[in-house]
Order: structure tokens, then C-alpha cells, then sequence
């Protein structure tokens, strides 16, 4: 074997898949920040409706290409109960078919016309002013990329079949059989596992095939398998997560596998459905001739991966609520204790910012709910007859959550607007920076009011029965502040300023009013010095959470 020649192939081929993945990034990222705003419109718009939910996985993954990404960010929106098993495993089924679009995209004949596609879109992206211009000339960039890379690939294969030993090697994995369907299977599951991208292998598959150096049969056994390998993707993003993400992610795997099986059982006949549907109808020059004498052997390998997806998607709509049940016995629950850290703030999902930056707002919407908890449980612990060690463990335990929860997002907005992101995403991440950075602080003062109210437990100290009411009815209207922001915050309310800066004044001259009432308490001697100190903490306590609450309401309102 001449190893020049294997140099120089292996160095083409490198070539072109980089080339191919990088172009698959540009082409997503533009995309992404062409229809940023409507992809996170489609992620709300996931119902309990199985159609409904399979449509969206399958528009979103159209835009994003990539079932990967798609498949990550449900296992983390399922972690964070933000999603159902039964809509998750309804996003995964259309994400299956919404990642085919790449094949579909390989099959146009330009591939010559990839280099020209890109020096043309790369002005417009260098010169142009025009946000939307730049970003849509970067998804052409991406584009010609793509076409590039796979000519690139096809060039560097066609020296293999001058090569003996490389030929008896291929020899070996021909799908001519039901166990030769299972090995090419195999074989392209792990070399899916091994490179994280189904469309990357797919383009493989697609230069190996139109070269001829594999047949038509032995490229649909690999795409087959491609579809399993994928799964691992989820199963790692779901690994260390909650009981409802890793069943998600486990559905995920049950589906391709079974589809596989069933599949590759009935493989010659799906084939002749296949090639039925294709033009010409060459079946049996393809299935007898190899694929080289096959002008459609793009299309067909296409048709192959939707079919797969679109076939066992059908099938397994009617038993999605059977298979929710099969992972949930598979993956039994576990009665752990709440971990304060952030699994499913995957990294892999800075590939995506208009995913990245739904799913860094699902844990700052988290952070507003459990703010308003804290404040709830605050007012129980207080008010209860006897203490209650376990509530006042839980606010505690909280309070670590939430400083995890904010170091975590701030990480990762960090990272997500250190890459190429709209006007739109950099300036929304701005806001949850800050916004995470208000509530983690109204948790730490709720905290501080829960250790200012043990302190007076543990020393037998009582407040006086006017500052107690005062206090109570303090809390109240706090508590109901922090409630109104957070709505704020979860339904993008930017016209809450107004009343917000008419509630915080309304608050603040309540607070003074309690304190001069106290003051002149203190100044008759009907409080102790230390109860005194007590008051006063708590009073400087709420104000400063309903600072922080109206900080949150100028940062939504687009102020700061």
C-alpha cells in the first residue's frame, strides 16, 4: 500500500469533514439568528398534544440542524420541570425527523458551486451593516461550506477503490445479509458515538456511496445505525440529572433502537419502498450493481434517513403514553434530596444561543420562583406555633441552591455571548445577568431574616406585640412585591416600572414610618436594646429585598 497516497487521502478527507462541520456551524448559527425570536416562540408553544409536540421538534431541529442539540435541551427543560416526559418524548420523535433536512440539503446538485456560494456570501457577511443580512449571509456561508467539504470528501474517497487491501476491507461489511445489516448497523452507530454528529457521519455515508466505494445497501445499514449512535448524545447530557430527564433521554434510545430492529428485519422490503418512491425506479440495477451505476445515490440515502424517521415516528405516536410508562418503570424514581447545582445547563447547548439563552431564562425564572417560596415559608416558620426544623432546613438549603443556580447562569451567559450572538441575545443575557444577580441577593436576605428570627427564638426573646404586627404586615406587602416582579419577569412585563417605583416608594415610607414607632418604643423603654437590634436588622432586611425586587423590575423594563 502506498503510504503517500494513504497520507494524502487521509489529509483530504480530514480536510473536508472539517471544512463540512464547520460549514454545518455557520449555516446553524445563522440560521438560529435569523429565527431566534420564533424559535423560542415554538419551544412555548410545546402542548401535551403529541402532534403539536412532534411539529415543534421537527421545526425547531429544521433550523438548528442538529437532533443533538435539540435532544440536550429537552433533557434539561425535563429536568427542570419545565417540560413533561410525554411532550419531551413527543420533541425527541420530531427532532429525529427535523435533523433529515440535511440530507435533503446534501442532495442539491451545486455541489461545484460550493466555493462560489461561499466567496460570494462572505462579503456580504464581512461588509454588510445590516444585522439580518450579515447572519443570513452567514447560513449561505455555511451552506457553500457544506458543499465544499463534501466535494472535498468525494475527491479524497475516489483514490480508495485503486487500493486492494482497502477493497477486501470494505468487502467485509457488505448488508447483503440480515447479519451484514447488523454489522454495518454497528459500524455506523460507533462511529457516530465517537464523532457526536449524525449529519457529519450522514455526509460520510453520502461520499463513500456516490463514489462507489460502498453500495446502496451497505450506506442505508450505516445510516441506520448513524440514528442510534446519536442517542448518546442525550444519555451523556442526561447523566448526574433528575429522574424525568434521564426517562427522556432513555426514550429517546428505545426509540431508534426499536425502530432499528424492526427495521433492518424487514430490510430488503424497506429498500424496495424506498427505491419504489425514487425516480426511475432503478431497483434492480441498485440492488444487484452496486451504487455506482445509480444517478440518485444522494437522494436515495436522503430518502433512506427520513424514511427511518418519519416510519417509526408514525408507528410509535399511538404508544407514546405506553413508552412513558415502559421508561418510567425502567427508570424508577429516586427520593434524593435537591442538589444545589445545575446539571442541565449543558455546554453543548452554547451552540445554540437562541436554545442557550431559553434555557439559562428557565433557571432564572426558576431563581423567581423560589424567591417567592422563600418569602411564603419565611412567613410560616414565623408564625407557627413551634419551631419547624425541617421547613426552616428547607429555606436554608434553598438559599445554597440559589447561589449555585446564579454562579452556574452567570457561567454560562458568559460563554454564550463570548461567541458571535444578535443584538437581541447579547442584550437579553445582559438582563439575566442581572436579574439572577437580584434574586440570589433577596434569597440571602431571606436567610438573614430566618436566622434573625432563630436568634430570637434561641435567646427567649420576644418582640413586642406592635412591632410584631408592624413587622408581619411589612413582610406581607414585601412578599407581594417580590410576587409582582417575579410575574414581571416571567411573562417580559416591561410596562411594570411604573407601579413598581410606586410600590417600592409606598414600601420604603412604611418601613421608616415602623422604625420611628419603634424608635420612640425603645426611647420609653418598652424594648430591650438587643430586640431593638433584632428590629431594626429586619426592617434594613425587607427594605433592601424590595431594592433588589425593584432593581429586577428596571432590568426587565430595558432601564439598566
Amino acid at each position: 500500500m502506498n503510504l503517500s497516497l494513504c497520507v494524502g487521502i487521509l489529509f483530504q478527507v480530514l480536510g473536508g469533514l472539517g471544512v463540512f462541520l464547520l460549514g454545518m456551524k455557520h449555516m446553524s448559527e445563522g440560521m438560529q439568528a435569523v429565527s431566534g425570536s420564533s424559535l423560542r416562540k415554538l419551544i412555548a408553544a410545546v402542548t401535551n398534544n403529541r402532534l403539536m409536540a412532534v411539529a415543534v421538534g421537527t421545526l425547531v431541529t429544521c433550523i438548528i440542524q442538529s437532533s443533538s442539540v435539540t435532544t440536550v435541551m429537552v433533557v434539561g427543560l425535563v429536568n427542570s420541570s419545565y417540560m413533561t416526559l410525554m411532550q419531551a418524548i413527543g420533541v425527541i420523535f420530531g427532532a429525529n425527523i427535523g435533523t433529515t433536512i440535511t440530507g435533503w440539503i446534501l442532495t442539491l446538485k451545486i455541489g461545484k458551486y460550493g466555493l462560489p456560494i461561499l466567496g460570494v456570501a462572505a462579503l456580504f457577511y464581512l461588509f454588510s451593516k445590516k444585522e439580518r443580512v450579515r447572519y443570513t449571509a452567514m447560513a449561505l456561508v455555511g451552506i457553500g461550506m457544506i458543499f465544499f467539504g463534501l466535494e472535498l470528501m468525494s475527491s479524497g474517497f475516489k483514490p480508495l477503490r485503486a487500493i486492494p487491501e482497502f477493497s477486501s476491507w470494505v468487502a467485509a461489511f457488505q448488508a447483503d445479509s440480515y447479519f451484514g445489516v447488523l454489522k454495518c448497523a454497528f459500524v455506523g452507530c460507533l462511529l457516530t458515538m465517537i464523532v457526536q454528529s449524525s449529519s457529519a457521519m450522514l455526509g460520510v455515508t453520502m461520499g463513500l456511496a456516490c463514489t462507489g466505494i460502498i453500495s446502496f445497501q451497505t450506506a442505508a445499514a450505516l445510516v441506520l445505525g448513524e440514528n442510534i449512535g446519536t442517542t448518546v448524545t442525550a444519555i451523556l447530557a442526561s447523566l448526574g440529572t433528575g429522574t424525568s430527564a434521564r426517562r427522556a433521554a432513555c426514550a429517546h434510545m428505545i426509540f431508534n433502537v426499536i425502530g432499528v430492529v424492526w427495521i433492518t428485519a424487514a430490510f430488503p422490503y424497506y429498500l424496495k419502498l424506498i427505491l419504489a418512491l425514487l425516480p426511475n425506479d432503478p431497483s434492480t440495477m441498485i440492488l444487484h450493481e452496486g451504487l455506482c451505476t445509480y444517478p440518485h445515490v444522494m437522494t436515495g440515502i436522503a430518502a433512506v434517513h427520513t424514511g427511518f424517521n418519519l416510519i417509526n415516528t408514525l408507528v410509535f405516536i399511538p404508544f407514546m403514553p405506553l413508552l412513558a410508562r415502559l421508561v418510567s418503570r425502567l427508570v424508577p424514581e429516586k427520593g434524593a434530596q435537591e442538589i444545589p447545582h445545575l446539571t442541565h445547563l449543558d455546554v453543548r447547548m452554547l451552540d445554540s444561543p437562541a436554545l442557550g439563552i431559553e434555557q439559562s431564562r428557565r433557571e432564572v425564572l426558576f431563581m423567581a420562583e423560589s424567591a417567592r417560596k422563600m418569602m411564603r415559608w419565611l412567613r410560616e416558620i414565623w408564625t407557627a406555633p413551634k419551631p419547624d426544623p425541617e421547613l426552616e432546613r428547607k429555606l436554608f438549603h434553598r438559599e445554597e441552591i440559589l447561589d449555585n443556580v446564579q454562579k452556574e447562569v452567570t457561567e454560562f451567559l458568559g460563554k454564550l455571548i463570548a461567541a458571535r450572538v444578535t443584538h437581541e441575545i447579547g442584550r437579553e443575557s445582559h438582563i439575566q445577568f442581572r436579574v439572577a444577580d437580584e434574586f440570589e441577593s433577596i434569597s440571602d436576605y431571606a436567610a438573614s431574616l430566618l436566622k434573625l428570627i432563630k436568634k430570637l427564638r434561641d435567646k427567649k426573646l420576644e418582640l413586642s406585640a406592635e412591632g410584631r404586627t408592624e413587622l408581619l404586615s411589612l413582610h406581607d406587602r414585601v412578599a407581594e412585591y417580590v410576587e409582582m416582579v417575579s410575574r414581571a419577569c416571567r411573562e417580559s412585563s416591561s410596562d411594570i416600572l411604573a407601579h413598581a417605583y410606586a410600590e417600592g416608594t409606598a414600601i420604603t415610607i412604611q418601613a421608616k414610618q415602623y422604625r420611628d414607632e419603634h424608635l420612640a418604643r425603645v426611647s420609653q423603654e418598652k424594648v430591650s436594646p438587643l430586640v431593638s437590634l433584632i428590629f431594626t436588622d429586619m426592617l434594613y432586611a425587607y427594605r433592601r429585598i424590595k431594592d433588589h425586587a425593584l432593581n429586577i423590575a428596571e432590568a426587565v423594563a430595558g432601564q439598566k
